[in-house]
């Protein structure tokens, strides 16, 4: 959540919004972006629904995951970074009414995205991949 939180607002004080930056030609620039959306532009623009959302993700993932959290460090780590970027894009939208998003690999992936984003998709992935080693192993 810090590291999130610290990018974002160096983004914010250093670039327009809708501003890029190339930082690896034809790969990776910096792009700011106001994204009242939710995942991937679904889900409304509602602040207040998808703050709700992001609460109920995150008690749905604590609900499945929170056995194999208490024995698997994996599953920890998974967690706190789901919680970590979840936290993160909800302070976005309490203080700035929308995410900020500026990671942009505009050559193969569609969507600007940020830390917070990076660390859910890491977090979800890690922790399906440490449910199904446990699975495996019993």
């Amino acid at each position: 959540m810090i590291a999130d939180q610290l990018t974002k607002r160096l983004v914010v004080s250093t670039f327009l919004p809708g501003e890029s930056r190339i930082v690896i030609p034809h790969l990776l620039r910096w792009t700011f972006e106001q994204n009242q959306h939710g995942a991937f532009g679904l889900f409304g623009s509602s602040r207040v629904l998808l703050i709700a959302m992001a609460l109920i993700v995150l008690t749905i993932f604590w609900v499945s995951f929170r056995d194999a959290a208490r024995s698997s460090a994996p599953s920890r780590i998974a967690f706190g970074l789901i919680l970590g970027g979840a936290v993160g894009n909800i302070i976005d939208r309490l203080h700035y009414q929308y995410v900020i998003d500026f990671v942009d690999f505009y050559r193969i992936w569609p969507n600007v995205f940020n830390v917070a984003d990076a660390c859910i998709t890491i977090g979800v992935i890690l922790l399906l991949l440490s449910s199904l080693a446990a699975r495996r192993h019993a």
